[in-house]
């Protein structure tokens, strides 16, 4: 039998074919960003002009082992693919099981060399360090980013507690005590369809209140887009959307999801006026001992190294992104965007945004 999957680009007539197959490779690769529901959210919102070149890689026996979601993510100054959910999305990669990741990783390459959408730059963003695919490709990564995770390994939160600094300790004990003497508080999780707008609006506020313009985590059309996955995920049972209240009033909001086995930690805000208090520390806290305690085996903090992440940690094998280049064209642009990210902070701001990203 060979190992060589049989590539066939799919129409969108073909991907409606598939979708019972895109579900089934989303569940085996354990990734949230590649579950038809986020695609479909993010074509609604974000990508609904950009042409799809979605490839299916078939076994001798004709069943799809591997999906390559990729799409045509610009065309001057050279066409570029990514793969679909590029922009929100904090891991992407082939669909398939982790079995077929070699295959699927030979699959990508050959329909590189196929030209696939007249390619210059292919630019496969975030790939999750530890599956291996940067080896896989055969391709040096142009760009590692954090993404720290706490693996459980069958701790329950006082386990993970013993686990941790007794500075640590002290500290989730001690903030939560002092916001419970302070003022009547309460961890409210959405669990009706009803409450997903009012929450998810609550958590805009606090994002926002905190954050203001240093953040583009739900800036239109991201926001729509949130908003609309969120409720899908609720369907699904996926959706975690905590809200921190002190005497009835939203202080700290949490939206994450639940899937494949891990909580996906996303993102967060929290009211200025009580950054003392550390509200929004205490519902991390919160948000973790609820995980553990259900018996998850991973709290995923997803992308960036942010100090507060690498208090609830246990490891880190990063994020990878691949670029590769066809062409005088492709090549000069792949060079560009290698020396952007060389340079240094103050200099790589001045540059082109196309750069930088």
């Amino acid at each position: 039998m060979s190992d060589e999957l049989r590539l066939e680009e799919l129409s969108d007539s073909g991907l409606a074919a598939v979708h019972g197959d895109w579900a089934r490779l989303a569940e085996a690769s354990g990734n949230l960003f590649s579950t038809l529901d986020w695609m479909s959210s993010w074509r609604n919102h974000i990508g609904r002009d950009r042409p799809l070149h979605v490839v299916a890689g078939r076994d001798e026996s004709g069943a799809i082992r591997a999906i390559l979601p990729f799409y045509l993510a610009r065309r001057r100054p050279v066409r570029m693919l990514r793969f679909v959910g590029h922009g929100p999305a904090d891991r992407l990669a082939p669909l398939c099981a982790p079995s077929d990741r070699g295959r699927a990783a030979d699959a990508v390459r050959r329909a590189l060399a196929d030209g696939i959408g007249g390619w210059q730059v292919a630019a496969l963003d975030r790939l999750p360090g530890e599956e291996g695919w940067s080896e896989a490709l055969g391709a040096k990564p142009l760009r590692t980013e954090p993404s720290p995770v706490l693996v459980a390994g069958g701790m329950d939160w006082d386990a993970f507690l013993q686990s941790r600094s007794k500075n640590f300790r002290d500290q989730v004990r001690r903030r939560e005590r002092k916001l419970a003497r302070g003022y009547e508080l309460r961890y409210r999780l959405t669990q009706d369809r009803d409450d997903v707008n009012r929450d998810y609006e609550t958590l805009l506020s606090l994002h926002r209140a905190r954050w203001g313009e240093q953040s583009s985590s739900f800036v239109p059309p991201r926001d729509t887009f949130h908003l609309e996955f969120a409720k899908v995920a609720f369907e699904r049972g996926w959706l975690r959307l905590w809200t921190l209240e002190l005497d009835g009033r939203p202080a700290a909001a949490w939206l994450g999801y639940r899937f494949g086995g891990a909580e996906w930690y996303y993102q967060a805000g929290r009211d200025p006026a009580l950054e003392r208090e550390a509200v929004g520390f205490v519902l991390m806290a919160h948000t973790v001992r609820e995980a553990l305690n259900d018996g998850v085996g991973e709290y995923r903090l997803l992308l960036g190294g942010e100090a507060y992440k690498d208090r609830f940690a246990t490891g880190d094998q990063g994020l990878e992104t691949v670029v590769f280049a066809r062409g005088a064209r492709g090549r000069a642009v792949r060079a560009a965007a290698r020396a952007a990210l060389a340079a240094p902070p103050s200099l790589r701001q001045r540059l082109p945004r196309k750069l930088r990203q």
